[in-house]
């Protein structure tokens, strides 16, 4: 579980609550299960129109895989460099086989892509090939985990749209009964725009902050993925340690460098 996440998530319904109960004694008029029907039941069912099941069903678990922690923006790019480095030095005392070594079964779970960049490593694909079939498998991962993250966009666009329609629902109602009861305008008005209130709830706090978060988190993956691809290149080419160490260093800050001299003995990987 994300902590900061959770926290944040909670904070921002404190937010809108807090100004509730301080602004009216009764704040039980914000609720309106009719209301919630309409906008949230729209918004879902305009998904599984707009998409097909397979990505509807995968947007919706997005929303609660974005509470959980998320490695790839946790991890220092810094023992990624290590690693690579270190296997740089396998590859010069061992050759291939030792680095065929190094493929664990925790790696394979943990990191699938970097454990089958080493694959076509210790199978003696050359850089160029290994960079081309490792850019088109990145390449392809952006375009399936892109497909999700849009649609919880356009489910945050079709919410405020569906709290205008149950607000439109709710004036016509209104109107249709202006003539027996004029006292009633006013909580009727109230309802009415309830589910406007609902529909920016959902899209604004809910939907499009989530799917901002796994863009975020898709791009910090790609990012490590081609630093990973880089330092493969340079193992299938034989570069050195020293060699490796400076090309893939420039994918990170001055302060995330791993440095052979000052780094090797204290790399977590070593």
């Amino acid at each position: 579980m994300s902590l900061n996440m959770l926290l944040a998530f909670l904070a921002g319904f404190g937010v809108v609550i807090g100004s509730i109960t301080a602004a009216t004694n009764n704040p039980a008029m914000f609720i309106d299960i009719p209301s919630v029907i309409v906008v949230c039941g729209g918004t879902f069912v305009t998904l599984f129109i707009s998409y097909e099941l397979k990505t509807s069903k995968e947007a919706l678990r997005l929303i609660g895989q974005s509470f959980k922690k998320h490695t790839d923006s946790e991890m220092s790019l810094k023992d990624e460099v290590g690693r690579i480095i270190r296997w740089g030095y396998i590859i010069q005392k061992n050759g291939l086989q030792g680095l065929e070594n190094e493929v664990t079964e925790q790696l394979r779970k943990e990191n699938p892509f970097l454990a089958y960049g080493v694959d076509l490593v210790v199978t003696g694909y050359t850089g160029n090939e290994i960079k081309q079939i490792l850019s088109y498998m990145i390449d392809s991962e952006v375009e399936r985990s892109g497909k999700p993250t849009d649609a919880l966009k356009k489910m945050g666009g079709d919410a405020p749209a569906f709290g205008m329609m149950g607000t439109l629902i709710g004036l016509v109602i209104m109107l249709g009964n202006m003539g027996s009861d004029p006292a009633a305008i006013g909580p009727s008005m109230a309802v009415a725009l309830i589910t406007t209130f609902y529909g920016i709830i959902l899209a604004r706090l809910v939907m499009i902050p989530i799917a901002t978060k796994i863009a975020a988190r898709n791009n910090v993956t790609q990012f490590k993925q081609n630093l990973e691809m880089e330092g493969l290149v340079l193992l299938a080419e034989r570069k050195s340690p020293r060699y490796i160490q400076d090309k893939i260093n420039s994918f990170v800050s001055t302060e995330e460098q791993f440095l052979i001299d000052r780094d090797m003995n204290n790399s977590p990987s070593a």
